[in-house]
């Protein structure tokens, strides 16, 4: 399968990187701006692959964290008008435990003909949802290979 998320990630820490001077005097100056400077480049990235990313910051401090830009907490809006997902919940949740071993799966957001997986660990949580995906840890390699996978299985985004 294609490896959208992968290349995703990989182009919007690039772009993180070359404009890093700029966001950190930015920051210094005024943090709101060095924040808005970050987004923008999430969603400039994410419209390359008709996606709104969004660069989160959910931690107090993270944002001083600049060697981490790109590579955590992340949110992508694929398709607001989905509200459920094109294949059983239960695939979703048996690929978690298979790429990611030992994690916690369950239902969430289950209301208003709405569904939702939650897969977690210590400290950590993915939030799949039919419009959108919300990742709360560090992309290591089993976590961007799972993503990569909801990406291409669930979402079935294509390069433009």
């Amino acid at each position: 399968y294609e490896m959208i998320f992968s290349e995703l990630i990989q182009d919007l820490q690039k772009e993180l990187k070359t404009n890093l001077a700029q966001i950190i005097f930015l920051l210094k100056k005024n943090p709101a701006l060095g924040y808005t400077r970050i987004v923008e480049i999430g969603k400039d990235v994410g419209k390359r692959y008709n996606i709104k990313l969004v660069v989160n910051f959910p931690k107090e401090g993270r944002i001083d964290e600049y060697h981490m830009y790109g590579k955590r907490d992340l949110s992508l809006i694929i398709d607001y008008e989905k509200r459920n997902f094109p294949i059983d919940r239960d695939i979703i949740k048996k690929k978690a435990i298979e790429i990611l071993g030992d994690v916690g799966t369950e239902d969430a957001y289950m209301y208003e003909n709405k569904e939702g997986v939650r897969v977690f660990s210590e400290g950590w949580k993915i939030d799949i949802l039919p419009h959108s995906l919300h990742i709360w840890t560090e992309f290591n390699e089993k976590v961007t290979k799972f993503c990569d996978w909801l990406m291409d299985e669930v979402y079935q985004v294509r390069r433009k």
